[in-house]
């Protein structure tokens, strides 16, 4: 007889606990970005272990709205859930800048923790002024003003679920405001004052940085591409001593990729572009969902 979802669940434990041991395993942890609860679902059948409900990758592709933090609240909570009730495995939800002040944070994580999440990354830009990754002209708000928003999450996660996962995004490498020698104070302060349980960095200019900022952590690390050439592959996170490897640029970019050569396909022989590709083991994996 197949276990019921839930009872499963509640065989593995809660999310942020399920979430926390593979953090706690001996290699990094791939976190992939989930498009949707459908492909989350594909992603599971072929072996992920984690993802991630992104502001610009996951509720753009329900809303259609840029990643400006304009998404509310309960927009988000609301994918959020729906997708992490999908799969059995653990899902971090994209908190951007909290939605409001520190009542608001608490709001968002217990939310959070209603729907199912695992855990939570909140950035530490400006509320007004929400940037995308790499935008030119990014702001981060004072120390004080980031903390708070911190401590906020952190004092909610320890209310409502204490194995709930607390992610600091920080942006200080690039920021206007900011710097590397602001990003190692930052990394720092978020996790012995903040109480975040993992930092992650957004913009790392060299390995280098990246190991400066390790050994600032800690708790959990990772480390976005920044301004390296390439993604770093699983044995240099794990050389590296990061816990997660954020790899959740990749299935939007092979969806996106997928679909715009097939509708050029389309466009250019009509029907003969489908019957074609319906032959094709990408479309039968995809009628097996």
């Amino acid at each position: 007889m197949t276990m019921h979802m839930a009872d499963r669940r509640a065989a593995e434990g809660t999310r942020g606990s399920q979430l926390r041991a593979l953090l706690s395993a001996p290699e990094p942890l791939p976190v992939l970005g989930l498009p949707n609860a459908r492909t989350a679902q594909m992603m599971e059948r072929y072996g992920a272990r984690a993802g991630f409900v992104g502001t610009q990758i996951t509720v753009g592709n329900y809303t259609g709205m840029p990643d400006v933090g304009i998404a509310t609240s309960t927009e988000c909570t609301m994918i959020g859930g729906w997708v992490a009730r999908a799969v059995s495995f653990p899902v971090i939800l994209d908190g951007d800048t909290g939605h409001g002040g520190p009542a608001a944070v608490q709001r968002f994580v217990r939310d959070a923790i209603r729907e199912g999440l695992a855990g939570v990354r909140f950035d530490d830009q400006p509320l007004e002024d929400k940037r995308r990754t790499r935008s030119a002209g990014l702001q981060v708000v004072d120390r004080e003003q980031a903390i708070a928003r911190y401590r906020a999450a952190a004092d909610a996660r320890d209310e409502y679920d204490p194995s709930f996962v607390i992610v600091s995004q920080c942006y200080a490498r690039d920021a206007v405001n900011g710097g590397p020698e602001e990003t190692l104070e930052r990394v720092r302060l978020y996790g012995e004052e903040g109480g975040v349980d993992w930092v992650q960095i957004d913009a790392p200019h060299s390995v280098e940085e990246i190991e400066h900022a390790r050994a600032a952590a800690t708790g959990y690390f990772s480390a976005m591409q920044g301004h390296l050439d390439e993604p770093l592959g699983l044995d240099a996170h794990a050389s590296l001593g990061l816990d997660a490897a954020w790899y959740t640029f990749v299935p939007q970019r092979v969806q996106l990729k997928v679909t715009e050569d097939f509708l050029a396909d389309y466009q250019a022989r009509g029907l003969q572009a489908w019957l074609d590709f319906s032959g094709s083991r990408t479309a039968r994996v995809a009628e097996d969902i």
